[in-house]
């Protein structure tokens, strides 16, 4: 049985002390933060990687009644786009806090919550750093999977392929790797503040994902309730209010991004009714427009009730990857773009978040991301193509979208890729 203890509110946010103090250097330590409108919510600790943590699904329990949503003990970590690059961690032991009022919880299983709850309050007197995590300063270039030139050749080839009728939609992505020893929590600290919906520092032996995700992949409460939210469509903020505005309009009418959003809105409805109940799968959201830090987001909703005696396991087997990331239909999409990018993905495109024991569920895009290894980091960047895409704005989103994680890890889009992409 686990057991809960609510301690005093904090004067102010004591998230990064608790981690610092709890978590440190930990190499299977996590720090996972969600957004809701009722709040924002951080989860920090350590956990075990428990034998194969590819597939979390080990001793998990099916769905229970209790209509609350919220992480209860399970399995924190990340799907990567190909299965092997996966990694989870079993988590028991760990803290949440609310950022808004500086409430945190202690959990832990009910025979060490006690000692649990002290070493959390230890934690909260330890004194604020004099300093703290700086962010990094742009000081090197990344290399580049492909050239721009390579990738307007490519998407020439999924245009090619679209005009062929092998498929209507295609997510075309790349990589961009910087050399040498990054510290993630330097990352982390610079990545967190664009205040997007879902962030992520997540270490799992030698890889970490530090992630801060604007996309909701699956949302599944342990009675039932799911929803996905996908986002097709990108522009760059404006320079000033006027240019931003014109921008989010720019992107709220622009037929090949709605027609783009559209065709995910419908594979996703497609994925969710394999395994909801018959009826229930809904678009609550079509074509909002979503700002955040560095970008406006084209974003809809589709939502669905899940049927007697399917589980987290069968949604993500039935949603898995995300429709946004491939294209349509589905499968064919996955075989031409393995063949054009030529390269795995890794993590980049997968999902990272939670997997609770008691069947629920909070999964995001990992499409803001970087993953370190103990000598290089990567970022992935892509965009649909429709056969209406153009290869100048396709790059030049590319740019868009790689230019703030790689700037969190000190690093610059590469000169040839670096064209102007704002107004």
């Amino acid at each position: 049985m686990a057991g809960v203890r609510q301690l005093a509110a904090a004067e102010h946010d004591r998230a990064d002390v608790l981690y610092d103090t709890l978590v440190g250097d930990d190499r299977f330590g996590f720090w996972l933060t969600t957004a809701s409108p009722i709040g924002r919510v951080s989860l920090l600790g350590i956990g075990s990687p428990d034998g194969d943590t590819g597939e979390p699904w080990t001793g998990r329990s099916s769905l229970c009644g209790d209509a609350e949503h919220r992480f209860s003990g399970g399995w924190i970590g990340w799907y990567g786009y190909e299965r092997e690059a996966s990694a989870w961690l079993r988590v028991s032991r760990y803290v949440s806090v609310d950022h808004a009022t500086g409430a945190v919880w202690a959990h832990a299983p009910e025979d060490e919550i006690a000692a649990w709850v002290l070493e959390v309050q230890r934690a909260l007197h330890t004194p604020s750093p004099a300093a703290h995590w700086p962010t990094a300063t742009v000081r090197r270039e990344a290399r580049a999977r492909h050239t721009p030139d390579e990738y307007a050749t490519m998407i020439a080839s999924a245009l090619e392929s679209i005009r062929s009728g092998d498929a209507y939609q295609l997510c075309l992505t790349t990589r961009f790797t910087v050399d040498g020893p990054v510290d993630p929590r330097a990352v982390h600290a610079e990545m967190r503040e664009a205040d997007a919906p879902y962030t992520a520092l997540i270490r799992v032996g030698e890889r970490a994902l530090v992630a801060s995700s604007p996309e909701q992949f699956l949302q599944l409460t342990a009675s039932g309730a799911l929803s996905t939210s996908p986002i097709k469509g990108t522009r760059p903020r404006g320079r000033d209010a006027k240019t931003d505005a014109e921008l989010a309009t720019e992107l709220e009418h622009d037929a090949k991004e709605r027609a783009e959003n559209l065709m995910i809105v419908d594979l996703m409805r497609n994925d969710l009714s394999r395994v909801c109940e018959r009826g229930s799968v809904e678009v609550a959201r079509l074509f909002d427009v979503e700002s955040h830090a560095h970008v406006h987001q084209l974003v809809s909703q589709v939502t669905g009730r899940l049927a007697s005696g399917r589980t987290a396991e069968d949604v993500v087997a039935s949603a898995f990857p995300a429709g946004s990331m491939t294209g349509a239909p589905k499968e064919r999409a996955m075989q031409l773009l393995s063949a054009l990018e030529g390269s795995p993905r890794g993590a980049y495109s997968g999902c990272f978040g939670w997997i609770g024991d008691d069947g629920a569920m909070e999964l995001a895009m990992t499409i803001r991301g970087v993953v370190i290894d103990a000598d290089e980091a990567y970022v992935g960047a892509g965009g649909g193509l429709t056969i209406d895409s153009r290869a100048d704005f396709e790059i030049s989103e590319v740019a868009v979208k790689a230019r703030a994680p790689l700037a969190a890890l000190g690093a610059e889009v590469p000169a040839a890729w670096n064209r102007e992409t704002s107004r």
